[in-house]
């Protein structure tokens, strides 16, 4: 099963309130979503850094998962600065690639490394039971809340049994190809993953109904606000305020 690997440390972030830290990476988030100016970008940049900083977190694990990320944003630096209108800057063959692609590229790869960023220093030093219940103490409705309590339980459960199928099918001699077999194979086994996923809700629910379940969680983690949350929140908000003011000088 994937464990959450932030939430072992301890760091002054770690010891923050979660109604807080999920509050925050939602705000500096929309805010960093909606900035389009480079030295607001490289603000927030360098503010998520610092955030993560706090947290204590290897650096390693960051990286590894910035890869990924960027991973992905490496095709729209291979596609929009050649799709998107505007003033060529350079050609290559028969493609040119447009001075507003380039700018919109690296928009999208600024926001997207603050965001996740943020998310990696706030948010997975949250226990994931413990996110659905502060999001509950948010107003989050309760059937939310279960759900990605739920869905976060048992989405690992499915990719056990997955890979437990599969092992069977090799022992089975089973190799996989470009074949009417291997795909007929492949829809069996995705079959019986979706019958011993309904099998499993039904065991569940008996269970819990038999262990008393009335329709509501309750967590043995109280929240009580610190000076150190009351801190980080005023800080965390004037940077924020001051994101908006950089933003709204380069409109202008």
């Amino acid at each position: 099963m994937l464990e959450q690997q932030f939430i072992a440390y301890n760091s002054f972030i770690h010891g923050l309130d979660p109604r807080i830290k999920l509050v925050q990476a939602f705000i500096l988030s929309v805010i960093l979503a909606l900035c389009s100016s480079f030295p607001t970008l490289a603000a927030g940049i360098v503010g998520a850094m610092i955030f993560y900083f706090l947290s204590r977190l290897p650096m390693q694990k960051l990286l590894s998962r910035l890869l990924v990320i960027n991973t992905f944003i490496f095709f729209l630096w291979a596609v929009l600065p050649f799709s998107y209108p505007g003033e060529t800057v350079f050609s290559l063959g028969p493609l040119s690639a447009s001075r507003e692609g380039l700018y919109l590229a690296m928009q999208i790869t600024l926001k997207a490394n603050a965001i996740m960023i943020i998310f990696i220093a706030l948010v997975s030093t949250i226990p994931v039971p413990t996110i659905g219940y502060a999001l509950q103490q948010l107003g989050l409705p309760e059937k939310l809340t279960y759900l990605l309590i739920f869905s976060f339980r048992y989405i690992f459960l499915l990719e056990e049994e997955k890979n437990r199928l599969l092992r069977s099918l090799k022992v089975r001699g089973f190799r996989p190809r470009t074949n009417l077999h291997t795909y007929k194979s492949y829809a069996c086994l995705l079959g019986l993953i979706i019958v011993r996923s309904w099998d499993r809700a039904e065991q569940v629910h008996k269970a819990m109904l038999c262990r008393g379940f009335q329709g509501k969680f309750y967590s043995l983690h109280k929240f009580s606000l610190t000076r150190n949350d009351f801190f980080f929140f005023l800080i965390s908000s004037i940077g924020a305020l001051l994101l908006l003011m950089l933003e709204l000088n380069f409109l202008s």
